[in-house]
């Protein structure tokens, strides 16, 4: 049985500070889990969870991995935009230049995220999340979607995108040049397994597909981390119980 995209793992010095904000960004609910740290759960179909982990390592350099925001006007993303910064966001500078339709902000830990311009035929019909957008090579594109089973949307020039069969937001690779990375990446990814399944045949699927282990035992509670070809850590949780 292949592991889907449970959560999207975010370290935080103040989890409670960062979910409340994109609780409210997002109109998103608490939701109780079984795993650690405080968990958001989705009132559309974006597929996945949002899990707030503390650490006391501070950021350091921009995230390998953002959200792409939709619009539906430009009144929409200036309100948008104002609900973030009344949340506690802020505006911050990438290298965007004046003629760049999006508008770049990060939430109170300086995670990136852009509010993107009305009319971005790309992320037309994703939802309010329209992307996950990652630094990331083209071989790491096709590593997920083999590993989750989502189709490739996009192939081009070295850039990638994936997309769930059941919708939601796209994940998207940049390609080179990649981004200096941090020594630990603050937002990575949890796997799960449904009830049944065989967690030691699925590692070894993933290390078929280019996976590598970061440890070579689980870390005690039965989630076995792993990394991807560019190195990016992720979680496999262990099949549910029911």
């Amino acid at each position: 049985m292949t592991s889907h995209l449970h959560a999207l793992c975010v370290d935080a010095n103040d989890p409670l500070l960062v979910s409340r904000f994109w609780a409210g960004l997002l109109g998103w609910e608490t939701a109780d889990d079984p795993d650690d740290g405080i968990v958001l759960a989705p009132g559309d179909d974006t597929g996945f969870r949002l899990r707030f982990l503390p650490t006391d390592a501070h950021k350091s350099v921009q995230n390998p991995m953002h959200f792409d925001l939709t619009s539906a006007s430009l009144d929409d993303q200036r309100a948008v935009v104002d609900k973030a910064l009344a949340l506690g966001g802020r505006h911050i500078d990438v290298g965007q230049t004046a003629e760049d339709g999006h508008v770049v902000l990060a939430d109170p830990e300086g995670n990136e995220f852009c509010v993107i311009e009305p009319g971005n035929a790309f992320l037309a019909d994703c939802g309010f999340i329209g992307a996950l957008a990652c630094d990331g090579s083209q071989a790491v594109g096709y590593f997920w979607s083999r590993a989750l089973g989502w189709p490739l949307v996009w192939d081009q020039d070295q850039e990638t995108a994936i997309r769930s069969p059941h919708g939601g937001p796209k994940v998207t690779w940049g390609g080179p040049p990649m981004m200096e990375r941090a020594p630990r990446d603050r937002i990575r990814y949890d796997l799960a397994l449904p009830a049944g399944g065989d967690q030691q045949a699925e590692v070894d699927r993933l290390l078929a597909l280019g996976a590598t282990r970061v440890t070579t035992e689980d870390d005690g509670h039965g989630r076995v981390v792993l990394a991807d070809p560019d190195g990016q850590e992720f979680r496999l949780l262990p099949p549910r119980s029911r």
